[in-house]
């Protein structure tokens, strides 16, 4: 099997490094010219918690990759949730019957993916450990976390149990038959994640904040009513567990508020203490992939008539940090605090 990684950043550049230095056969691609020739001279570099290591491997641009114009067997689509199709449509004519997708995105990525492969060949992943692309062939590796593998229809198939035999080079991933109850369990903590963004800080200091916790933990259960609307049970992953914060009703403060310490104490642990999602809009000055990942949410959720005011401001914020009309500032959260405390009044 050979394993193409489309996208060879942060997560694709360490599964694809940790892969290649057990001996698969891995193929790197990269818009980035200098981060594939950095790779083909003088190999990846993985930054890791307990060890660095480097690792010739065999990339190539897109355009590359096109004109060798031989078959993709297993693709790994590592590009950003935003730019799934524009990544993914340009090799579809080197797809073969049985050739395989599997997204390794943040999102709900694999019903586009369908969309464009098939079903058949689409398999879902649900992906959380944390990495940063430092420099052409230098990638930061936050360290292992939890990595599921799910056909979309539920079943335990061959072929994703030979690929969790395959990624144990890198960690614990494992096969799931409820791949969808991770992928939504994922965006009710992306809510989270995004919120953290609104501010220059950690964001472990974020949700340490007491006096914002209710509201964050309403903006979760924005995104996990929508899930439930549709017949789905949203999983638990890495001390993020939504059955702690969803349903409203059966919410346990005591037993909630520890478990979040726990999660700020893992992020306050971690080599990448600020999110993807900050970085992008602090560091790198682009786009976020709110489009492709939140926006959608909102959609559905005006299908089932689920009230999402949080969840619509939180948008409306951080794409107004993206344009600059928006400053990084304390004062976001409070304003989001305002609207929850408006519409709780509301509602009583």
């Amino acid at each position: 099997m050979t394993i193409t990684i489309i996208g060879s950043g942060a997560i694709g550049g360490v599964l694809g490094a940790y892969l290649a230095r057990n001996g698969e056969q891995v193929i790197f691609c990269d818009i980035v010219k200098d981060h594939v020739n950095k790779i083909n001279q003088e190999g990846l570099t993985i930054e890791g918690p307990e060890e660095t290591f480097t690792v010739k491997g065999q990339a190539f641009t897109p355009g590359e990759l096109l004109d060798r114009n031989e078959t993709l067997e297993t693709v790994f689509l590592c590009v950003k949730a935003h730019h799934t199709e524009e990544a993914l449509a340009p090799f579809l004519s080197l797809l073969a019957p049985d050739s395989q997708i599997i997204s390794l995105q943040n999102g709900l990525c694999e019903h586009q993916i369908a969309e464009l492969v098939g079903k058949d060949r689409t398999i879902g992943c649900f992906v959380n450990f944390s990495a940063d692309y430092l420099e052409p062939g230098r990638i930061l590796y936050g360290g292992v976390a939890s990595l599921y593998l799910g056909e979309l229809d539920g079943s335990i198939s061959s072929r994703i149990i030979e690929l969790k035999e395959k990624l144990q080079c890198w960690g614990p991933a494992e096969v799931t038959d409820n791949i969808w109850g991770y992928l939504w369990g994922k965006m009710s903590y992306a809510g989270l994640l995004y919120a953290t963004a609104l501010v220059d800080e950690t964001m472990a200091t974020v949700v340490r904040k007491i006096d914002l916790r209710e509201m964050l933990m309403e903006l979760c259960s924005e995104i996990l009513e929508t899930a439930d609307q549709q017949g789905i049970t949203p999983l638990g992953f890495d001390d993020w567990e939504p059955r702690l914060v969803y349903p409203r009703e059966s919410r346990n403060d005591e037993k909630l508020n520890r478990q979040l310490e726990k999660l700020a104490g893992r992020m306050a642990s971690n080599k990448k203490t600020k999110s993807g999602i900050w970085r992008d809009l602090a560091v790198r000055k682009r786009k976020t992939e709110v489009d492709a990942q939140l926006v959608p949410i909102l959609e559905i959720a005006k299908k089932y008539e689920v009230e999402t005011p949080l969840l619509s401001a939180l948008v409306a914020m951080i794409k107004e940090i993206e344009n600059g009309a928006r400053k990084m500032s304390w004062d976001n959260l409070h304003e989001l605090n305002e609207i929850y405390q408006f519409t709780r009044e509301k509602v009583n």
